[in-house]
């Protein structure tokens, strides 16, 4: 694969999702959208807040959107999947 097809197949190099790293809040949690198998190009890395509940099913994530104000919720940097509708 050529430079100029990766420029149109990839959201992010290595070297440019760092530089967006490096403007988030450094002590944060990274998480990731996830559901099945293969892999998926991600949105920009974006600061979303959440809460824990690890007794959720696998399919809906331990991780769920939260209200800034509630208890024990923690604002992390999501990497969120690309949705495809084909």
């Amino acid at each position: 694969m050529n430079d100029n097809q990766r420029t149109k197949i990839f959201h992010f190099t290595v070297a440019q999702l760092i530089e967006i790293l490096k403007t988030l809040p450094q002590d944060a949690p990274v998480l990731t959208s996830g559901y099945k198998n293969g892999f998926e190009n991600f949105y920009y890395p974006e600061v979303v807040t959440l809460k824990h509940e690890p007794e959720n099913m696998y399919y809906d994530g331990a991780f769920q959107k939260a209200d800034e104000d509630e208890l024990n919720s923690f604002q992390a940097v999501v990497l969120i999947r690309e949705m495809r509708d084909d």
